[in-house]
């Protein structure tokens, strides 16, 4: 199964120069936890989850309003292509530990967006045949998500 049947196109996005009061807006009129920042046409430059917005006003003494997307964003963008198979997404997605991948064309342009919530209801078995998507990939890919950091430095001990 490739990411194109089962992304949602049109994805909703937001530019690099709106407010995290108006991503917080388009999240809550849309019931979607993150956006893709995009400048210059549709050209993904980050991403920004709900999360990203909920730290943002726990740790700064400002109106969202007052507060750029692209000061929070995350620049670093993991994307699929529409002809990627899913298989190949559940990898991006498992390395990186995130739920939710940008589509993107040749220009990197913004054509839709994957979620695992789009990949878990696809995987499905109907009329008793093998369904598209492998649960063991699923279950794999959540596991992998979910998993809290191994610290990065451990006390020695003497």
């Amino acid at each position: 199964m490739k990411v194109k049947e089962i992304m949602t196109p049109d994805a909703k996005a937001i530019w690099i120069t709106q407010s995290l009061a108006d991503a917080a807006k388009e999240m809550w009129e849309n019931d979607c936890g993150a956006l893709p920042i995009v400048k210059d046409g549709r050209k993904v430059v980050g991403i920004l989850t709900d999360r990203d917005i909920c730290m943002a006003a726990a740790m700064r003494d400002c109106k969202l309003s007052h507060i750029s997307v692209e000061e929070v964003m995350n620049k670093r963008v993991y994307a699929a292509a529409a002809d990627d198979k899913i298989e190949d997404a559940l990898h991006t997605m498992r390395e990186h530990k995130i739920r939710r991948l940008p589509v993107l064309g040749a220009d990197g342009e913004l054509k839709g967006i994957v979620s695992m919530n789009d990949i878990v209801l696809h995987a499905k078995t109907e009329n008793g045949k093998k369904p598209p998507i492998d649960y063991k990939d699923v279950v794999k890919t959540y596991q992998a998500i979910c998993e809290h950091p191994v610290p990065m430095v451990k006390e020695a001990t003497a």
